[in-house]
Order: structure tokens, then C-alpha cells, then sequence
């Protein structure tokens, strides 16, 4: 069973990775805020894309709920850490991260 602190280290083991202070909240962000962690320890947001966010969901809903307003229509999710397993953490960490990524530079197109 995750906690807290285990999601700050594994977070924090990721590329790139800094933590913030975020309303009441920890926020740890690559170019982007890619994951929370409550000021308890106990539950977390992640940002998946919404078929990630389906997935999640549907194969751990005592784990995985849509945040109930517009942040979780574009795919944020609430994971209660005590229903994870430390390798299920870690895969949402990865997941999460890798959407916080900077985007690729676009190629002017020459005429």
C-alpha cells in the first residue's frame, strides 16, 4: 500500500521532475503539472488523457475516480493511494509524466 511519501520519491525519480506548492496541494510538474498529491498523503490527481482516465477507471474504480467537474473531463483523475499497489503507483506516475513532457518544436515549412 503507497503513501505519500512513496509517491514524492518515485515523482520526484522522474526526469525532470520538481515539486511546488499548489493551493493545498503538492504539485509535481515536468514542463507541466502532471500529478498532485494532497496535503494528508492520501489521495493524489493525476493527468491522463481521457482514454487512460476510461481505462483506470474501469479496471480499479475503488482506486481511479474522474475528478467531478471540467478538470476531469480533460482527464484528471483522483487515485486513493491505499487502493494502489506500489506498481501501479509508479505505472500512473509514468503515465502522467509523460504527458507533462514539452512539446516538440514545430518545423516551419519552407516555400
Amino acid at each position: 500500500m503507497p503513501t505519500g511519501s512513496d509517491l514524492r520519491r518515485l515523482a520526484l525519480a522522474l526526469d525532470g521532475t520538481t515539486e511546488a506548492p499548489h493551493f493545498d496541494r503538492a504539485a509535481f510538474k515536468a514542463a507541466r503539472i502532471y500529478v498532485t498529491l494532497a496535503a494528508d498523503g492520501k489521495t493524489a490527481n493525476f493527468k491522463f488523457n481521457p482514454g487512460q482516465q476510461q481505462l483506470k477507471c474501469a479496471t480499479a474504480p475503488d482506486a481511479f475516480s474522474p475528478i467531478p467537474n471540467a478538470w476531469g473531463q480533460q482527464g484528471w483523475t483522483t487515485a486513493i493511494l491505499e487502493e494502489l499497489t506500489l506498481l501501479e503507483l509508479e505505472a500512473s506516475l509514468k503515465t502522467a509524466w509523460q504527458h507533462a513532457q514539452p512539446k516538440p518544436a514545430s518545423r516551419k515549412k519552407t516555400t
